[in-house]
């Protein structure tokens, strides 16, 4: 089955570097970090799609090098959380 590694600590401790400003603050950061990312990689579908209409039966040569770009970010740009668990 599943093997967890988990470290327990005493409540206090927990609570005390949780909710730090600086810690909070950089959770926001990354956060909206990934949020943007993944932001533009929504846009470049959006134009995706703009040029697979426009150029009809030659987008598979004309919007190549979009779609490139976009398989690209989607691999990238994923929203993440602050936390990883490993499993």
């Amino acid at each position: 089955m599943y093997k967890f590694n988990v470290l327990f600590q005493p409540i206090s401790s927990l609570t005390h570097v949780s909710n730090s400003p600086a810690k909070l603050q950089e959770r926001e950061e990354f956060v909206r970090e990934s949020w943007v990312k993944a932001m533009e990689a929504r846009l470049v579908r959006d134009e995706l799609v703009k040029c697979h209409r426009l150029e009809g039966v030659n987008h598979l040569e004309n919007c190549r090098w979009l779609s490139d770009k976009y398989i690209s970010m989607l691999k990238e740009n994923k929203v993440k959380g602050y936390k990883k668990i490993d499993f």
